[in-house]
């Protein structure tokens, strides 16, 4: 059979051109055969392409009435993520997959409503507005953690390597409309039993982030997070700082001079050294030192500015770190001759040579996420001998040192971009003994010396 011929359309064919029209719940259509239309229907965070299929007129119908279509949505428009040939498509691939929605048709005259969005469809399109902002943030196309979280335990997915296939969830098959708490409850009571609390936490919250993103195809009486609440306490849900992630001033100096050893051995030009200085000294989450610029290192004031992280909402600016003059000793090389907008903590980037398995230097960049240091750090904890260490560590200590050092909670939070209430509950341990520290300093002695000139006298028995 002869390869049908492709339609061009000027408004739909490419992203850039799809980005010019409005956002509507009517499809823009194109014809591309007889009694056959591809349409591209588009909403805030990409679109989605369906097929329409003239059946002709009912039997008895008036010639005029409406003509009846069976309409089908045939896929994702690839206007956030580039496309697979599967699930998101561009335009030339949305007209074979309408012409193949065309030849499965039979000849009923009954027109066949289009079908009615469901759990998946707004799981897809929240994943795919996910993916497009990781990748605007990194500059280049990744798959964020929110589109393996919800694939693995809402739409499943084919076998990877050693792991073998899922199955989607009969979560993923409901529909938008008819969703209920009891849809949720069951969902989240079949979660593994393995999967750690806050692993889930993370989970339901990319659920709901996806459901909140369709609220208009949603079941008005439904709210949301009753179906999704855990029947752990919340103090159970998550778990503390564990004490063996607290470090000494003595085991923090044994990483420093780990990572300064191991960047020297492995060729790193003091940027892994640098990026491990930067955590320890601010306390800061790896995605906001990732993101501080050059400026943000004050060397005069011998004082960095870390961006506020990316939680909540309506946040923005820095949060201004005082650090010790070896801080700003060991940032100077980053600091000097570079533009004030380049990022501050760079690492050499490398690229396989072609037909080779060798690779070189591909230029300098940015980290891109907390991967990229997994390796080097477990170098770093086997050299300073402590194999349990991870890397948050430096985070914890930073705040137990501040509570340690009888700072007032707000500002020991503040300084590390997280609330009170997160302080006191993760945190709760080494508040209660530095209150006790307080107390007992402030002890007043008021109690009248011994009359028995400090000796001890036993009581006399009844």
């Amino acid at each position: 059979m002869a390869m049908a011929k492709r339609v061009r359309d000027a408004h739909l064919e490419t992203r850039t051109a799809r980005e010019k029209l409005k956002a509507r719940g009517k499809p823009y259509y194109k014809s591309i055969g007889p009694r056959l239309h591809v349409g591209y229907r588009k909403g805030k965070t990409g679109g989605v392409w369906v097929a329409r299929f003239y059946l002709g007129k009912a039997e008895g119908e008036q010639e005029d009435k409406k003509d009846c279509y069976r309409v089908q949505k045939i896929g994702i428009a690839d206007d956030m993520q580039d496309a697979d040939g599967k699930t998101t498509l561009d335009f030339w691939q949305a007209q074979d997959a309408a012409r193949a929605f065309q030849a499965e048709q039979n000849t009923a005259t009954e027109p066949a409503a289009e079908a009615p969005p469901t759990v998946r469809d707004a799981v897809e399109a929240y994943i795919a507005a996910r993916d497009a902002r990781d990748s605007r943030r990194r500059g280049r196309a990744v798959r964020s953690d929110a589109s393996r979280r919800l694939h693995r335990y809402v739409l499943g997915q084919g076998k990877r390597g050693k792991q073998e296939a899922v199955p989607a969830s009969p979560l993923a098959g409901v529909a938008m409309a008819a969703l209920t708490d009891e849809h949720l409850s069951s969902w989240r009571a079949g979660l593994p039993a393995a999967l750690k609390e806050t692993t889930k936490q993370r989970l339901v919250n990319d659920l709901k982030a996806a459901l909140h993103s369709q609220r208009k195809q949603l079941n008005s009486a439904l709210v949301v997070g009753d179906g999704l609440k855990s029947d752990v306490d919340d103090d159970d849900a998550v778990p503390q700082a564990r004490e063996n992630q607290i470090l000494t001033d003595g085991q923090i100096g044994s990483l420093l001079r780990a990572a300064r050893e191991i960047d020297a051995e492995l060729g790193w030009d003091g940027d892994l050294f640098r990026l491990v200085v930067v955590l320890n000294a601010t306390g800061a989450r790896f995605s906001q030192i990732t993101r501080m610029k050059v400026r943000d290192c004050q060397l005069a004031e011998a004082r960095l500015l870390v961006p506020s992280s990316r939680k909540g909402k309506g946040k923005g600016g820095s949060i201004t770190i005082p650090v010790e003059p070896a801080v700003i000793d060991a940032l100077r090389p980053a600091v000097t001759g570079r533009a004030g907008d380049a990022p501050l903590l760079e690492r050499w980037q490398h690229k396989q040579v072609a037909g080779s398995i060798r690779w070189v230097r591909d230029g300098r960049g940015p980290w891109q996420t907390s991967s990229d240091i997994a390796k080097p750090w477990k170098a770093i904890r086997e050299r300073a001998q402590m194999p349990d260490v991870i890397a948050y560590a430096l985070r914890h200590s930073s705040i137990v040192r501040g509570i340690r050092q009888n700072l007032p909670i707000r500002l020991v939070a503040a300084a590390h971009d997280t609330s009170v209430a997160m302080i006191e509950k993760h945190y709760a341990k080494w508040i209660t003994s530095g209150l006790e520290e307080m107390a007992r300093a402030a002890i007043v002695p008021l109690m009248p010396a011994p009359e028995s000139g400090g000796k001890v006298l036993q009581m006399g028995s009844r």
